[in-house]
């Protein structure tokens, strides 16, 4: 088998005791023993040889060999040769037919040598074996050695004490060690390349004789050291026909093809699975900040370990990037998949951060390509740095691998998805660079939206500020405290707002309006509608026929739909008129008693058209509150609307009589949740002496 050294496999093999048990070869061959007399008599008959030529030791003792089995046309050619082996001492060796008891004629395979007794009489031994038999060991045996050297399958042999006996062609070329390299040698000196622990396992198939059957294993074997190799490898003890244990082998068969095969699918379907994941995740708001931590999360530590998303400052204010120096780049999100140095090396979200022209993040946004370095050196990670010493952090935490890709959207760069590895031993390779490129790419379209909506937003917020009245110096019999609350990002500016505004005879007129709708053009109508309704205040209309004139008005505006409260506190009578547009109903706040609803006329919100309004008039008198508030305020999707308003009574209730700033703090503390879904406005006011 292959390439074999009887020496050297032979050395530091022990001895079990004085008398070994039988190989079962001879066995195999049937070899029959026959002692001759210098005459050519028979005087030794051997079991064997009554089973080879047929007659019994009865019948062959005493006889001469020759013409009891030879033919007669062959007798002389044999005598002759019997005579030359007894003269000369030369053994012969060879094959010729003999006659069988039976008559029948064989072909048989004739070891003889000559025997001397201690008294000087000469003899022949003559050990015969069937040549069928002996034919078909040696095909069988020639047989096994060429299926052996020319198998596809790596093949070794080891002894009891797990020594190389043999190895095949197949094995030195799958391992890249020679046989030269392994013969004589224990698998523990020849394995090291395995991180587990071969020769334990060998030993257990040896002294159990359960195989092992197709165990996979993944290693780096010295015929290339630098790659992953798999193998599929089965161990089984050898014993001969007799149950003697002669040592084990074990068969190696290269699937490293099939193993690469199976990585790449498995890495394919992590990647549509990544993709998938970034989908369903990423720009799951219109805010800008959620959106790129969202893209940084969704990539660690799948494709990197430590990752960030810098925008362009540009970008964020609609201004064309420059083409030379050096670009400023604001941090939105940084994740890691653990604590590390470069995180620290990192820029702080929220931070503007310059980075020169030759730095790496800056050649991405410039060339709108994405930027890979496999392999880092320090060269690179000084210009994958924005200064000096976050690069020595970059070193220090490892970072051996480096991509960054450009957040491409509508045409515009917007920024660069940075990537980095840390723990992850496999470089960047381009299949990494294409996958970033998808993310990168679907995240950009989520962070353009989140950008132009926060550029909508903002200007939506500036002009609703920018309508709502300030706060008038003095009341006469009335102390005021007003609110307004925008919505978070993930929904537009409404068109809530609050008024409070001086009439003649010391009278304040109080409003509080919620236009249905967002963004913009919601803010617009509220302008239009507040305007309208402080001019009707002026005319000194009351609050029945002031709402019915507005209803009128948002016949006319698009946005028609608007609920509001319209109340007249005069001091000099200690009264409250109030009338109400769709609107929810006021709280009402007296010394010694708990905060309550207002039980009024609802009524129709404005723009419904042709339903009457009715107004109710209660007193209100100095130290009594009423509060005003939209539907933002207390209205939500987890929780029922009775629920809220109970939490609204107690929350007053708990206030009463405090400080009207610090209980709008309070109130908007409790009630308003961070995320709020629609904006709001609060007013409470409290009658003084």
């Amino acid at each position: 088998m292959g390439t074999t050294d009887s020496s050297r496999a032979g050395r530091g093999r022990s001895v079990a005791g004085p008398v070994a048990p039988p190989s079962g070869l001879l066995d195999l061959l049937s070899v029959a023993a026959v002692v001759l007399n210098a005459q050519g008599e028979v005087v030794f008959w051997s079991p064997k040889a009554e089973e080879l030529f047929g007659y019994t030791a009865a019948e062959a003792l005493g006889q001469h060999a020759a013409r009891l089995t030879v033919h007669e046309e062959h007798r002389d050619a044999v005598i002759k040769l019997f005579a030359e082996v007894m003269e000369s001492g030369t053994d012969w060796a060879g094959a010729f037919p003999i006659r069988h008891k039976d008559g029948s004629t064989r072909l048989v395979e004739f070891r003889n040598m000559r025997l001397l007794d201690d008294l000087g009489d000469v003899y022949a031994l003559g050990l015969v074996a069937d040549q069928a038999a002996v034919e078909r060991i040696e095909r069988d045996a020639a047989l096994a050695m060429r299926l052996v050297s020319q198998s596809p399958v790596g093949l070794a042999i080891l002894d009891p004490e797990l020594r190389y006996v043999a190895v095949n062609p197949a094995l030195e070329r799958i391992t890249g060690q020679s046989a030269a390299e392994r013969l004589g040698r224990p698998v523990g000196e020849v394995l090291t390349f395995l991180d587990t622990d071969p020769e334990a396992r060998l030993r257990r198939v040896l002294e159990t004789g359960e195989s092992v059957v197709d165990r996979d294993i993944v290693c780096c074997p010295p015929a290339d050291p630098d790659h992953e190799h798999a193998w599929s490898v089965s161990y089984y003890r050898l014993e001969d026909s007799g149950g003697r244990v002669l040592g084990l082998a074990y068969s190696v068969i290269d699937v490293t093809e099939r193993h690469r095969a199976a990585a790449e699918a498995a890495q394919a379907r992590q990647r549509l699975t990544l993709i998938a994941r970034a989908s369903a995740s990423v720009g799951t708001t219109l805010d800008l900040e959620t959106t790129a931590r969202e893209l940084a999360d969704v990539v660690v530590p799948d494709l990197a370990d430590v990752a960030a998303v810098d925008v362009l400052d540009s970008a964020l204010d609609g201004r064309t990037a420059p083409y030379a120096g050096p670009a400023l780049f604001r941090a939105l999100a940084v994740s890691a998949a653990q604590s590390t140095e470069a995180v620290r090396a990192a820029d702080p979200p929220g931070g503007l951060a310059s980075y020169d022209s030759d730095r790496l993040i800056t050649q991405c946004v410039r060339t709108r390509q994405p930027v890979l370095v496999p392999h880092t050196t320090p060269q690179d990670l000084e210009r994958i740095a924005r200064h000096g010493e976050a690069a020595s952090l970059l070193a220090a935490a490892g970072v051996h691998s480096y991509l960054a890709v450009p957040l491409l959207a509508r045409g515009e760069v917007l920024g660069a998805l940075d990537l980095k590895r840390t723990r992850n031993p496999a470089p960047f390779d381009d299949d990494d660079a294409l996958l970033a490129w998808e993310l990168a790419a679907r995240a950009a379209v989520c962070i353009d939206n989140a950008r132009g909506y926060q550029a909508q937003r903002q200007a939506a917020l500036t002009l609703q500020r920018s309508l709502l009245p300030e706060r008038p110096s003095h009341l006469p019999g009335l102390e005021v405290a007003c609110r307004y609350e925008p919505a978070d990002a993930t929904s537009e500016i409404g068109g809530d707002w609050y008024d409070a505004i001086p009439l003649q005879g010391d009278r304040t007129a109080l409003v509080v309006g919620d236009v249905m709708g967002s963004g913009i053009r919601a803010a617009a109508t509220m302008g239009q509608l507040r305007s309208a309704a402080r001019a009707f205040a002026e005319l000194a209309l009351a609050p029945a026929e002031a709402l019915h004139h507005l209803d009128h008005l948002s016949e006319g505006v698009e946005q028609t739909i608007t609920t509001c409260i319209y109340c007249v506190y005069d001091p000099h009578h200690g009264t409250c008129e109030i009338c109400l547009a769709g609107h929810l109903p006021p709280v009402l706040m007296r010394l010694g008693h708990a905060a309550q609803l207002l039980d009024l006329p609802t009524g129709a919100p404005l723009g419904v058209g042709g339903v009457p309004f009715e107004a109710a008039t209660i007193t209100f008198r100095p130290g009594d509150e009423l509060v005003l508030y939209t539907d933002g305020l207390v209205e939500t999707r987890s929780e029922p609307i009775d629920a809220r308003l109970d939490t609204l009574l107690d929350t007053l209730t708990a206030t009463r009589g405090h400080d009207l700033e610090g209980t709008c703090d309070r109130i908007l503390e409790i009630l308003r949740s961070p995320g709020g879904e629609d904006d709001v406005a609060l007013l409470i006011a409290r009658a003084r002496p």
